[in-house]
């Protein structure tokens, strides 16, 4: 928002998801929309301006020091994937993104939906944790 941080993605993302999870969705204020950016594809300037916090034993959360707008979200548990989840609101043109997935839909408000559900991958709090976490129990 304030422009101090500001970050170039080099190569191009095509797609883009939503996480209902509780903390995503504290932290954003409802669904957290993210476009998953290979981390050496991501190309930061003001660094300096960064505050994160980790946020769980396998993630952390960034945001802009000066100003508080969420930056992202990256999970840093040993084996992980290098992605960032970038804030899709932070992106200047989202124009042919296509909407690839929901996971937490089980945690979901049940105020609201998001169209075409058939045609994007939809996973439970415990089919992502028996994904991408094997053998752990998921928070209650």
């Amino acid at each position: 928002m304030c422009g101090a941080v500001r970050f170039t993605i080099r190569d191009g993302v095509t797609g883009f998801g939503a996480c209902h999870c509780e903390m995503c969705r504290r932290w954003s204020g409802s669904a957290f929309l993210a476009v998953s950016v290979p981390r050496d594809a991501l190309v930061i300037e003001g660094s300096a301006d960064i505050a994160r916090i980790q946020s769980s034993d396998w993630a952390e959360r960034a945001w802009c020091g000066k100003c508080g707008s969420n930056l992202w979200y990256r999970v840093t548990m040993e084996g992980a994937p290098e992605t960032v989840e970038i804030s899709l609101g932070l992106l200047d043109d989202t124009g042919g993104l296509s909407f690839d997935s929901e996971i937490f839909i089980d945690c979901k408000s049940d105020s609201f939906a998001f169209e075409g559900t058939k045609t994007r991958e939809t996973m439970t709090r415990a089919e992502v944790f028996a994904r991408y976490a094997p053998g752990a129990e998921p928070p209650s």
